[in-house]
């Protein structure tokens, strides 16, 4: 009997895939939940309450390690839960928050443009570095071994990877796939992840598309270069893979951008990169 709980709220859609992302792709890949406990979660932050999809082995000896996982800006809708029972099925607590949902609802925007202009620019770096606070403090409190941590996420979580990984102390690895490394300065946006090279307490491995025309390759260059010359062991730590002809999203199975080759091998880096640094 699977011990999945549906999610019957805003952030999923009836097709399970956020509307601005849509149309889904016959490649969707569909991760079973037996053996799994998972589904949606309430996280206290301050005096509100965030949803977020939790996916962790139904059956553990002792607490799991723990990993955070962001969103791409389309929020937690069926792939990001999907991805979430994969890493259950590596053995991990993996929780993915609800990061937009003060500001909207991500899942029901008709396009990219206005989901970003509505919802995502609204978004303030500070809001979301919390929300992933209280994410860790909720995952110490329901067997999640916090003291083996780490954070991934997808284009906006990729970029959130390594602000994360330069906020929070207890992070031991990231892994960054396709997120913007540099970008206009704003309330909300204070600093980018070329901003913070010299602030990492885990190392971040960067997963990135040679044919991304969102991030050049030259910004994909000017990272490298920065953790190279830092001084900061976790930044000099920090790796690229670059898929010389990858797309932007090539991880993302329900979409046209999806590339089956470079994803796996990516998913098998991810999981040794965690694994290597403790995670």
């Amino acid at each position: 009997m699977s011990n999945e709980i549906e999610l019957p709220r805003r952030g999923l859609l009836a097709s399970g895939i956020a509307l601005a992302a849509l149309p889904a792709e016959a490649t969707q890949i569909k991760t079973p939940h037996d053996g799994l406990l998972a589904g949606e979660v309430t996280v206290p932050v301050g005096g509100f309450s965030m949803p977020a999809y939790r996916a962790q082995p139904a059956r553990t000896k002792g607490k799991l390690p723990v990993v955070l996982l962001v969103s791409e800006i389309f929020g937690v809708h069926e792939h990001i839960a999907d991805v979430a029972r994969r890493f259950a099925k590596a053995g991990y607590l993996c929780i993915a928050p609800e990061l937009f949902v003060r500001q909207g609802d991500a899942g029901n925007q008709p396009d990219v443009q206005t989901l970003i202009r509505e919802v995502i620019s609204k978004v303030p770096d500070a809001q979301v570095m919390a929300d992933l606070d209280a994410c860790v403090a909720w995952a110490a409190a329901n067997g999640g071994d916090t003291k083996r941590l780490a954070v991934t996420g997808f284009c906006y979580g990729g970029r959130i990877t390594w602000l994360y990984s330069a906020h929070q102390a207890a992070v031991k690895a990231g892994v960054a796939w396709y997120g913007r490394l540099v970008g206009n300065i704003s309330a909300n946006t204070p600093k980018h992840p070329l901003d913070l090279v010299d602030q990492l307490h885990g190392p971040v491995l960067g997963l990135y598309g040679g044919q991304d025309t969102g991030i050049p390759n030259d910004t994909v260059a000017r990272m490298q270069n920065a953790l190279q010359a830092s001084k900061n062991a976790n930044a000099s730590r920090s790796q690229f893979v670059l898929y010389r002809d990858a797309p932007h999203a090539f991880h993302a199975d329900y979409r046209p951008s999806y590339r089956e080759t470079e994803a796996k091998d990516g998913w098998q880096r991810c999981l040794a990169w965690f694994q290597r640094h403790g995670v």
